[in-house]
């Protein structure tokens, strides 16, 4: 990965990456959402003899001189607007069942784009160390992220591959320091060492589509 130099205070200012840490569940106004992954983390936290910990999911809005961006995984069915800056999907479960919209998420890199549930963010948006560079590669590298099986995990790691796996993998992959990244208080994310782990193994944005259900172990959903 190349090492990036020193930032000028002009491209400070021509650029921005905030990272937004969402509790799971925010905006459901169902809580069906929010009671599962309780009911999962306190399963994971009795097999782990540790407290029960809140979730969250990631989502990121990168500013690159003009243009503003938002960067998320949601579901690929029931999106009321065409265009929202769609560049990968990935099956869910199984990859067999992705051939179904109602199996398959969606990687979106949505210019002029919202994070539906931003306000709900814990600690409101954390403003990450960046450069014109860096915030260029992270956008140049969404349509690029490895869109494995959602909820499984494929590399063999004790985590899934899901929306933090996309946040943790384009933070690395594009340079920015993704040790100085914290989470909120007695929070956790699944997902995201998955994320940071195939961003080690890759050192570029080599898709990894050829890794199949077979090498793959099935675990529990989360965001």
């Amino acid at each position: 990965m190349p090492v990036p130099g020193p930032i000028s205070s002009s491209d400070s200012q021509a650029a921005e990456v905030l990272l937004y840490w969402l509790p799971l569940g925010a905006g459901d106004n169902t809580h069906c959402v929010r009671m599962n992954g309780r009911a999962f983390e306190s399963m994971h936290a009795f097999i782990e003899r540790r407290e029960r910990c809140d979730l969250y999911h990631s989502a990121l809005a990168v500013r690159s001189g003009d243009a503003t961006f938002t960067i998320e995984m949601g579901p690929a069915w029931g999106n009321a607007l065409s265009d929202r800056g769609v560049v990968g999907e990935g099956p869910v479960g199984l990859r067999l069942l992705g051939r179904s919209r109602f199996f398959r998420y969606e990687v979106r890199r949505w210019r002029s784009g919202l994070i539906p549930d931003a306000a709900e963010a814990v600690g409101g948006p954390i403003r990450l160390r960046t450069d014109v560079i860096r915030a260029q590669k992270l956008l140049d590298l969404a349509p690029q992220f490895p869109t494995l099986t959602w909820g499984r995990d494929a590399l063999k790691t004790e985590d899934m591959w899901n929306s933090n796996s996309l946040t943790s993998w384009l933070l690395a992959t594009s340079g920015h320091d993704v040790d100085s990244v914290r989470m909120p208080l007695h929070g956790r994310a699944p997902g995201w060492s998955a994320g940071l782990e195939m961003a080690a193994h890759d050192r570029g944005p080599r898709r990894r589509d050829d890794m199949r259900d077979s090498r793959e172990s099935p675990t529990h959903p989360s965001p």
